[in-house]
């Protein structure tokens, strides 16, 4: 049996969106999301899990489950209604009541400050493809870091890429476009200068804590050893981690990282403009961050592809319907003998692994990792009040075997915060794909705990990954 560190945390992890419920309650202004989960007919974001009301219930729950940690994110539109202007002093409250009661409870938060929620109002002006979302998110930030003084661990954005490619590639985010190259690489970028322009406002304040930004980083492999396939998977990518990473720290793109994404550009006929003072800011910032969250939920296996984009996003857990094949890049394919979620997500720890050990070797001032989400969504059956996912415990304990033994080799790993704290409202999969340590019942709102939630609490106590 492998050990984690003692002073190791396990987390668990919301976010305000899929967690809250209340939309429309305490003074908080619309999402992008509002208006599109509205239009199309399938999924509610209300009531999701009722952490509005029911926060004080959940922040008990990780006391008595060995939770010492809840990540959660501050919704944009409960502080400023409309992105900028006057304060909502009742979402101002809302969250310094949920702070107060972790610190009842002793649960130290770590907060989020954008968890794919832009105001409505800066959304439909452009999101962060227009530069004034950069300076109205910096003075949201910095509105948050001198309200919520008791909070002490940061973070700018959750999941850049997915944002860039769930609303430009795939369109299965607001606001619905395909394959559009410009916009996904702008995207990037501008949210990579709006992460620096709050790392440093953060440090040249000095605002106690700690800050860095959460990146989804799934690690990619080529499908075979031929020399196609090892170039789309390098294409793949640079663009999906390399990217991110080497905006975060180093404050500029490798001439490596260009070449690929040059030749992207050039497949899919788009464009992109980085300023100059852009890495700037970023070159300051490089070596700012206190820590990086990793989301990691898989990996992929990238073989050539010469055709048009097409893409099937699994959003109902049928298994098999994925389809990821992408111009200029490379199709994302199903490894035999490799075994997956019902959603198509390949179940391969050594993913996790790589990752680590590839963030220690190519940006060694890294500092510290934190494992932001990692978890497993699953078809819980619900039989009188009691939940066996024993698949769920299995996947955990795997990606935490593979955790423990990046630390073994010499990778900073402090803490882990499964996702999720609770079943929520899982954005393009609502309500049937549950990653939950305690299931909820969506209509009473009860929560009872999962055979997973008493074996995180084990784990949590002895640090021993049972």
């Amino acid at each position: 049996m492998l050990k984690l560190p003692d002073d190791f945390i396990l987390g668990g992890a919301t976010a305000a969106y899929q967690a809250e419920g209340a939309t429309k309650e305490g003074g908080k202004g619309p999402v992008a999301w509002d208006e599109f989960l509205e239009k199309q007919g399938r999924f509610s974001p209300d009531p999701a899990s009722d952490f509005y009301h029911k926060y004080s219930e959940d922040i008990k729950l990780c006391e008595k489950f060995g939770v010492s940690s809840i990540r959660l994110s501050i919704a944009w539109t409960r502080i400023f209604p409309d992105g900028v202007g006057e304060v909502n002093q009742e979402g101002v409250d809302y969250y310094h009541n949920i702070f107060a009661e972790c610190q009842k409870r002793n649960i130290t938060p770590f907060v989020t400050l954008h968890h794919f929620d832009t105001p409505k109002a800066l959304f439909d002006k452009g999101d962060f493809l227009n530069r004034d979302t950069i300076e109205a998110f910096v003075n949201y930030a910095e509105f948050c870091f001198n309200e919520f003084t008791e909070v002490r661990n940061w973070s700018t954005f959750n999941e850049i890429y997915p944002v860039a490619t769930n609303q430009y590639l795939l369109g299965v985010f607001p606001p619905s476009i395909k394959s559009d190259f410009t916009r996904i690489i702008q995207c990037l970028h501008n949210m990579m200068v709006a992460h620096a322009m709050t790392i440093n406002l953060f440090k040249e304040n000095n605002y106690p804590g700690e800050i860095g930004v959460v990146h989804s980083l799934e690690t990619k492999y080529p499908a075979s050893d031929s020399e196609e396939d090892r170039h789309a998977c390098f294409l793949d990518d640079a663009l999906s981690v390399r990217f991110l990473l080497d905006a975060t720290y180093l404050g500029y793109y490798s001439e490596e990282t260009m070449r690929a994404v040059d030749e992207i550009c050039e497949k899919n006929e788009a464009t992109y403009e980085f300023l100059d003072n852009d890495f700037e800011v970023m070159k300051k910032a490089s070596k700012r961050n206190d820590y990086l969250g990793i989301n990691h939920y898989q990996c992929h296996f990238v073989k050539a592809y010469d055709g048009e984009t097409m893409i099937h996003h699994n959003g109902t857990g049928d298994k098999g319907t994925s389809v990821y094949k992408v111009k200029g890049i490379g199709e994302r394919i199903y490894k035999e003998g490799l075994k997956r979620t019902d959603w198509d997500w390949l179940i391969y720890p050594e993913g996790m692994y790589d990752i680590l050990m590839r963030i220690k070797q190519d940006y060694p001032h890294y500092n510290k990792i934190f494992i932001t989400e990692n978890g497993m969504g699953y078809k819980d059956e619900f039989e009188d009040g009691v939940i066996m996912d024993k698949p769920r415990i299995e996947y955990l304990k795997v990606y935490l075997e593979a955790i423990s033994k990046a630390i073994t080799d010499g990778v900073n790993v402090k803490g882990y915060f499964l996702w999720s704290l609770m079943d929520l409202f899982s954005w393009t999969n609502g309500y049937n794909k549950r990653y939950g340590l305690f299931y909820v019942d969506f209509e009473t709102q009860k929560r009872y705990p999962k055979e997973s939630a008493y074996w995180y609490k084990m784990v949590s106590e002895t640090k021993i990954i049972i």
